[in-house]
Formats: structure tokens, sequence, C-alpha cells
């Protein structure tokens, strides 16, 4: 039987100094234990055709760096190059949750898989958006910025604050993330709505109620929490727009953990200084970083976060776990965790 030729990975040398070892104990226990690994840094020189040899792209945290979808910088930018650039790409695994960059649809139409690392951080984004909700409710921001002023504002003068126990929230996508910051809002008396796409609606373990997206209308004007906690697709883009934020009650509160496309950030922006929302903590924009011109600054209301929702120390073990998962079942030609379809 002839030798397989070696696996060819692209991947960061911070990652492969971290990961490399582990990587290849991987591949040597899996059905082809000859099998070497041949690493593929990012700045390695293309072929006499302009061609790279990677089969295989590792895409961690240290390579997306500070880069957005909007703002791609030199490390990322030269991953994007070496990909294209790679005839024989079979497989791409992604540190993110999500993978709705540009780059991965046009891989994807290339015949290449995407797999991604939903999950990873799922209770993290959950404690955040938790977090989110029991600020605006218990007006933390009222507080900090009293204490700023260093006057004494006692909640009791607000008319307007009242007992999470009860109040509905409607948390948009009941995947892994959704489902653990409904678990967790039920856990403090909140009443919650979950949205999916699923045709059938009814109960489910981490929600009472369930409704699809067509159904979301209905259960607007009793939301006083708007969770959004979904993947960007066709379905969902610009899906918060301006008919949705008036149908919800006076005083309702936006919480956004999810993609900035999925609202339309000017009918957020407006009914935020109408008064009509009470406030709203926004982790996603549509264009990262936020400009510095945007209002959303400056509304007392708002609780800005730099798409750091998901961020905890841990997160990059978690991203190898699932990685050394999948780079298992790629070996064996068997399905992908989290394959992006």
């Amino acid at each position: 039987m002839s030798k397989l030729q070696p696996l060819s990975v692209l991947i960061s040398d911070s990652a492969r100094a971290r990961w490399g070892a582990a990587i290849e104990q991987h591949v040597q226990k899996s059905l082809h234990a000859d099998r070497a690994v041949q690493w593929v840094p990012p700045q390695t020189a293309p072929d006499a055709a302009g061609h790279y040899a990677c089969q295989v792209a590792y895409i961690t945290r240290d390579v997306t760096g500070a880069s957005t979808k909007t703002r791609v910088l030199e490390d990322l930018q030269r991953f994007y190059e070496v990909m294209r650039a790679s005839p024989h790409l079979a497989w791409v695994h992604v540190h993110s949750a999500g993978a709705d960059r540009p780059i991965f649809a046009e891989l994807r139409q290339r015949g290449i898989k995407v797999s991604t690392s939903s999950g990873a951080n799922a209770q993290p984004v959950a404690h955040t958006a938790l977090g989110a909700v029991l600020a605006l409710g218990r007006r933390f921001p009222d507080l900090w910025a009293a204490q700023q002023a260093q006057r004494w504002a006692p909640l009791v003068r607000n008319p307007d604050v009242h007992d999470l126990t009860g109040q509905t929230a409607m948390v948009v996508g009941i995947g892994r993330i959704g489902s653990e910051i409904a678990r967790m809002l039920q856990a403090i008396g909140m009443q919650v709505v979950g949205v999916t796409r699923s045709e059938l609606s009814g109960r489910s373990a981490h929600s009472p109620e369930v409704c699809t997206y067509a159904e979301m209308a209905a259960h607007l004007p009793r939301t006083h929490y708007l969770i959004l906690a979904c993947p960007l697709s066709p379905l969902t883009q610009q899906l918060v727009n301006a008919h949705v934020l008036s149908s919800l009650p006076q005083g309702a509160c936006v919480v956004n953990v999810a993609r900035g496309e999925v609202v339309d950030q000017a009918a957020l922006i407006a009914a935020l200084q109408s008064g009509h929302l009470g406030g709203a903590f926004l982790d996603v924009f549509e264009t990262e970083p936020l400009d510095t011109a945007c209002p959303l600054w400056r509304l007392p209301n708002v609780i800005i976060s730099p798409h750091t929702a998901g961020h905890f120390a841990e997160h990059a073990d978690r991203v190898q776990s699932l990685f050394l998962d999948n780079l298992g079942r790629f070996l064996s030609d068997t399905h992908l965790h989290n394959e992006y379809l």
C-alpha cells in the first residue's frame, strides 16, 4: 500500500506553536497512522503556477485579530489570498460561531466545506445577554451616569422601573446561544417567547412558548425585551426594522448579541431618540468598528459593547477541541459538526 500524501494545513505561526503537536498526534491516531502533517505558514510563497498546497485551513482568533467584515486587516487578508489560491483546499474551520463573512460564501461555491465553532462561547454570550437585561431593567446606565456626576439619584424617583419577574422576553434564534439565554431568563422569573425557523410551534425544553419568524409579529406588543441571538441570513437581514420596533410596547429594550445587520440601525436610533424604546444593549453593528460620529455613542440609554459578548480566556481551548473533533471527521470522510450550509 502506498504511503498517503501529507495533510497540508494552513495555520498561523502562533497557533502552530500552541496546537501543532496536538494536531499531529490527532492525525496519527486517525485511520491513517502514518500520515504526516505538512504545515503551510501564511507567509509561504506560492509555487510557479501561483498556487498553494493547503488542503485544510484553520482560522484562529489571532488571525482574525481586529478585522471585521468591513475592514479586513493584513493577517486575515493573507489567509484569504492563500485560500483563494489553493486548488486542493477542501475544508476551512473558523473560530467564530458564524461564517457570514463574504469569503466563506465564496469558498462554499467552490465546494469547500466550512465549519464554525458554534457553541464554544454559548454560555458567555448568554451571560452577557442576561447581564444586559439586568443592567437595562435595573437602570445601571442611569446609576453610572449619576455616579460620574456625583449626584444622588434613587430609582424611587423613576416610575418606569418594573420588576423583571413576569416580564416577557422574546429570544430571536433558539440555537445554542438562544436556548441558554432563554433558560437563564426563565431562572430569574421572566416569561420567554422563542423564535425559530421551524414550522412547528409549541413548547420546548428551554422555552415555554415558541413561535416561527412569521408568527413573531403577534407577540411583539407584549415583548418588554427583544433579544437577538440569530445567525445572519436572508431571513434575518434587517429583520428588526421600524415596523417591528414600533410594535414593541413603550419603554421596551433591545439586546443584540447576533449580527449588526439583523437590525435597521437608523430605525433603532430613531426609536431610541424618540423615547419609544427604553434602552438597548448592542454588541454588534452594521459597520464595525462603530463610527465615532454615530449617535449611538452618545445616547444615555444605550450600552455599547465592541463585539465582545462572547470573549473569555478559555475560548481558544474550546475552539481547538471542536477543530480536533472535526479533523477526525474530515480524515474519515464523515459529517462535520457545525458545517455551514
